[in-house]
C-alpha cells in the first residue's frame, strides 16, 4: 500500500479510501462488514462516509452508513486504527430528512450535523470532515454554466468565512481533526486557503471531487491548486458508477447494478461516454488489462490525488478494485489514453 500526504496536515493516508455509500442500501450490515474487515487487512484504514449515506438518499435509510460503521467500531474495539471522514450535507440535494433540505454552514447547524455523526459512528472524533457541497449555487454535480445571476443574487448565502470560523471551533475542540471540501470549484477553494491563511484558521487539507477516464475537469484549475497549494485530491466515482467496468456495455443493465436499480444516476448515460469507454476498453485488452484497471491504474498514478475512493457491493469487485492499485502504466498507455482523450475530453462533467 501506498501511502500519500494528506495536505499539509503532516499525516500520510493510504492511496485507498474505502467508500462506504452504498451500506444501508445495496449492501446489508453483515456485507458491509466483511468488506470492512477485508480492507483494513488490506491495510485500507481510511473510509469515507456522510450523514446522508447511504445513497440514493432517502428518508427512511440516511445516516444508516454511518450506524454500521459505527456498529463496526463498536464490535471491534478498533477506533484508534482507523482514519474516519464524514461529510455535512449542503442544501436541497440532502433530501426533506435532513434539516429539511435547507442546510446552512452556520455554527449551529455544523455543530448538529457532527453531533448527530459521532452518535452515529459511536466515536468522539472524526478524523477529516467535509462539507459534502457547496452551500451556494454553483458548478457541481454535472453542472458546467455558473447559472442566473439574479437567482444567484437573491440567495442568503453564508460567508464562507463564518463557516470556516465554525469548522475551526470544532477543531479546537478535538471533534474533528481535519476539514476538507467536496465538489467544491476553483473560486471555492482558494477562497478558504486565502481566508485561511487571513484568519489564521484551520486549513483545507483535500477536496473530494469526481474524476475518472470520463470526467477530468479536476485537471482544469484544480490540479494546479494542488500543485501550489499542497491540497489533493480525493477521487470519488473513479469508475464512473461502475461504466468504466465494461459491465453497461451494449446498453447491458445487470439486475444488481446501480444504474439498473436506480434510474436517477444518468451522469455516463450519453452516446459520447459509450464510445469514449469502448475505446478505453478496446485499449485495456490491447494491454492485457481490464477496464477496471485500466481506470483506477490511470487515477492513482496523477500527481494530484491523495487517495481514490472506492466503493464495491460485493467482494470480488473489492478485491478486484484493491489489486488493481498494484499496477503502473507505463508512458506509452498513458499517451493512449490521451490520444483518445483529444477525441472525446470529459464527455460525463
Amino acid at each position: 500500500m501506498k501511502f500519500n500526504p494528506l495536505g499539509q496536515s503532516g499525516l500520510q493516508v493510504p492511496e485507498i479510501c474505502l467508500g462506504t455509500m452504498t451500506f444501508g442500501e445495496q449492501n446489508s450490515q453483515s456485507e458491509a462488514f466483511e468488506q470492512l474487515k477485508y480492507a483494513l487487512d488490506q491495510g485500507l484504514y481510511f473510509w469515507d462516509t456522510a450523514e446522508m449515506y447511504p445513497v440514493p438518499p432517502k428518508p427512511e435509510t440516511q445516516g444508516s452508513t454511518e450506524i454500521i460503521i459505527g456498529n463496526w467500531i463498536a464490535q471491534n474495539g478498533n477506533r484508534d486504527q482507523l482514519f474516519l471522514a464524514s461529510k455535512i450535507a449542503g442544501p436541497q440535494q440532502g433530501g426533506s430528512s435532513i434539516r429539511d433540505g435547507h442546510t446552512r454552514f452556520i455554527e449551529q447547524e455544523i455543530s448538529s450535523a457532527i453531533d448527530s455523526s459521532l452518535n452515529r459512528l459511536q466515536t468522539d472524533y472524526i478524523d477529516l470532515y467535509q462539507l459534502h457541497w457547496p452551500q451556494r449555487p454553483t458548478n457541481f454535480f454535472g453542472a458546467l454554466g455558473y447559472g442566473n445571476q439574479q437567482a444567484i443574487q437573491s440567495i442568503d448565502i453564508t460567508p464562507l468565512e463564518e463557516t470556516l470560523t465554525a469548522l475551526a471551533k470544532e477543531v479546537s475542540k478535538g471533534r474533528i481533526r481535519h476539514i476538507g471540501l467536496s465538489n467544491e470549484t476553483p473560486w471555492g477553494t482558494m477562497k478558504f486557503i486565502q481566508l485561511a491563511e487571513k484568519m489564521g484558521l484551520e486549513k483545507i487539507v483535500s477536496v473530494q471531487n469526481p474524476y475518472n477516464l470520463l470526467n477530468r475537469t479536476y485537471e482544469i484549475g484544480m490540479s494546479e491548486i494542488a500543485q501550489h497549494e499542497g491540497i489533493g485530491l480525493l477521487a470519488y466515482s473513479p469508475l464512473a458508477f461502475g461504466y468504466l467496468t465494461g459491465k453497461y456495455k451494449n446498453g447491458a443493465r445487470p439486475k444488481d447494478g446501480r444504474i439498473t436499480l436506480f434510474s436517477r444516476f444518468t451522469r455516463y448515460s450519453n452516446p459520447e461516454s459509450e464510445w469514449a469507454t469502448e475505446q478505453y476498453a478496446v485499449l485495456a485488452e490491447k494491454h492485457g488489462l481490464s477496464l477496471a484497471q485500466l481506470a483506477l491504474a490511470f487515477i492513482k498514478q496523477q500527481f494530484f490525488v491523495t487517495s481514490t475512493i472506492i466503493g464495491a457491493t460485493n467482494m470480488q469487485q473489492l478485491k478486484e478494485n484493491i489489486s488493481a492499485f498494484e499496477i503502473d502504466l507505463s508512458e506509452d498507455i498513458l499517451q493512449e489514453i490521451e490520444a483518445i482523450h483529444r477525441q472525446q475530453p470529459n464527455p460525463a462533467p
